[in-house]
């Protein structure tokens, strides 16, 4: 929530901000900016009252650019901030550099402002941005809608006059929306070698996937270090299309259940996912929702696509991921922020469960019932150090 802190940090400074550059990530190679993925106008008329916000630099400080900072040391590049800095820290080391040359780039951002002992009114500032200033793109609020209408009006066919007739919009308006459960399904290459977990491919797997974690992070993986039992055991493993599988139905999801899959590329395939679509024979996505001309503006893209599927997350009945991470982390908080139900996976308890394979279904069930009991949507209170964007109450929703 890199964006949120920068709006945050402008406020402290009392200086204009300037739409953030995003950096290209390694695995997905997307190169979308900021003004694709979110609605520009907007954000900066929510945050008018709050802090000045341009969409470019003035231009006499077009020199500032990537280029610029890469070629040498620059004094307007501010490169040292440490994670979770103080409002103090921005003040003594950033706010002199700005008073001297008029401008600053603060580079890397990422997780460089504290959660703790900040102003209130920074506070429920960072709280405004996130649940009310960022929001998607038309385009993307489009596909999303679209998305949405299907899983509550699945399509169909009605009967009319002894004539078959495909259901319209006017239809849907005479029945009730139907429910639907999103699955964010954290399965793709990158998730698998990051986690350097075995997953039942044999030594040619183990392989495969040691040198993806080679290329992508110079085999820099501190999981790597550990056996997979000892991660499983430790519940620091993703849950398998199988596994999700197999702890939906225990909490009570049935071949009923329309099920929206939440994900970029499944690593092993649609092979990998059949047993899940056996088990949810409703189960969609967006290709199956979407005609190739309605996704065509987003396609090939993995940030609008991850955003259509963030809209869709959000208007779910029902949220769970079969990770944590980033997405996960965002959709626990705006969902707790709407008051929205989001099952949170015991990761603890399921990796020895599933490690067991003398388990009967009757102790599994009881199991996972008992064990998620406190963690289908209960609000939860921020502790220290935790993030105001995936625990947002108190500091985004209590008045006093």
């Amino acid at each position: 929530m890199g964006i949120c802190d920068a709006v945050a940090v402008a406020k402290i400074l009392n200086a204009t901000l300037v739409i953030p550059h995003l950096e290209v990530n390694p695995v997905w190679q997307d190169s979308s900016s900021f003004t694709d993925i979110f609605d520009v106008d907007h954000f900066i008329n929510v945050l008018r009252d709050e802090v000045s916000i341009v969409k470019e630099l003035p231009r006499e400080y077009y020199w500032s650019t990537r280029e610029y900072y890469a070629t040498g040391i620059r004094a307007t590049r501010i490169k040292m901030a440490p994670l979770h800095a103080s409002a103090d820290w921005y003040l003594e080391n950033v706010l002199p550099v700005l008073q001297s040359y008029g401008i600053a780039a603060i580079s890397p951002f990422s997780h460089r402002l504290a959660f703790d002992k900040l102003p209130t009114d920074i506070q429920r500032l960072r709280c405004k941005v996130n649940f009310q200033a960022l929001v998607f793109v038309p385009q993307i609020r489009s596909i999303g809608e679209t998305l949405v209408h299907r899983l509550r009006y699945p399509p169909g066919k009605l009967q009319a006059s002894g004539t078959e007739v495909q259901r319209g919009r006017d239809d849907t308006e005479k029945e009730e929306a139907g429910k639907f459960v999103v699955l964010h399904l954290r399965f793709d290459k990158d998730m698998a070698a990051h986690s350097a977990c075995d997953f039942g491919g044999g030594k040619a797997e183990k392989l495969a996937l040691a040198k993806y974690r080679q290329v992508l992070w110079q085999g820099r993986v501190l999981n790597s270090q550990f056996t997979d039992n000892e991660l499983r055991s430790q519940g620091r493993c993703p849950l398998t299309p199988e596994e999700i599988g197999l702890l939906l139905a225990a909490l009570g999801f049935n071949n009923n259940t329309r099920l929206y899959l939440a994900s970029h590329k499944v690593y092993g395939g649609e092979a990998r996912i059949s047993t899940l679509r056996k088990l949810f024979p409703l189960m969609e996505d967006k290709k199956s929702l979407s005609s190739d001309k309605e996704l065509a503006e987003v396609e090939g893209k993995a940030s609008l696509l991850a955003a259509v599927d963030y809209y869709a997350s959000l208007q779910s009945d029902i949220f769970i991921s079969a990770s944590p991470g980033n997405m996960h982390n965002a959709l626990l908080g705006h969902r707790a922020y709407l008051n929205m139900k989001t099952i949170r996976p015991n990761m603890l308890l399921l990796g020895p469960l599933f490690m067991n394979k003398s388990t009967g279904w009757s102790e599994f069930r009881n199991a996972v019932t008992n064990g998620h009991k406190n963690r289908q949507g209960q609000m939860r209170l921020r502790k220290e150090k935790q993030s105001i964007y995936t625990y947002p109450a108190p500091d985004c929703m209590c008045r006093a």
